[in-house]
């Protein structure tokens, strides 16, 4: 019989070899898809994103301070939060008659994208938050529409539940 001795039969990879190889194809990806994606299209995404987790983050903080009031002001090329020191003995007036106490530095719109109402198409305007978390808007389903290559919805509910369409 013929034998080999100190030579063996591997079959398949080793596991330095497959990880390495994962690594390798995750790291492309990473820089690679992007640029395969347009980016406005992407960057319609992203504004979504990032204006619901805005609208979320101010509806927790009107929920935890009772004495202050919190508004969204929407431009036409990005968006801007303030926060106001009103009286809590009054009924829910919004911001109006309040001291403003800080206004949060201007988040700007990328690549054309704006934020407009469903209702009217309008792209300058105000919310404010009432300490329940329910904005002034008044409105109940799609509520926002962001627009730049493709167009994507926001929706908030008349109870203050935000999420996209």
């Amino acid at each position: 019989m013929f034998q080999t001795r100190g030579l063996k039969n591997t079959l398949g990879f080793s596991l330095i070899e497959l990880v390495t190889t994962i690594l390798i194809v995750g790291i492309i990806a990473v820089f690679v898809l992007p640029k395969l994606l347009p980016e406005s299209s992407y960057s319609a995404h992203a504004l979504r994103n990032e204006f619901i987790s805005e609208l979320r983050h101010v509806q927790i903080k009107a929920l935890n301070n009772s004495d202050r009031c919190y508004r969204i002001s929407v431009f036409s090329d990005g968006y801007q939060l303030s926060t106001y020191q009103h009286n809590i003995n009054n009924a829910f007036a919004g911001c109006i008659d309040a001291q403003l106490i800080r206004t949060e530095v201007k988040q700007d719109f990328s690549s054309g994208a704006i934020i407009e109402l469903a209702s009217n198409g309008n792209t300058d305007f105000t919310m404010d938050f009432d300490n329940l978390g329910r904005a002034n808007l008044g409105c109940n389903g799609a509520c926002f529409v962001v627009k730049a290559d493709e167009t994507l919805n926001i929706a908030m509910e008349s109870e203050g539940y935000v999420y996209a369409l």
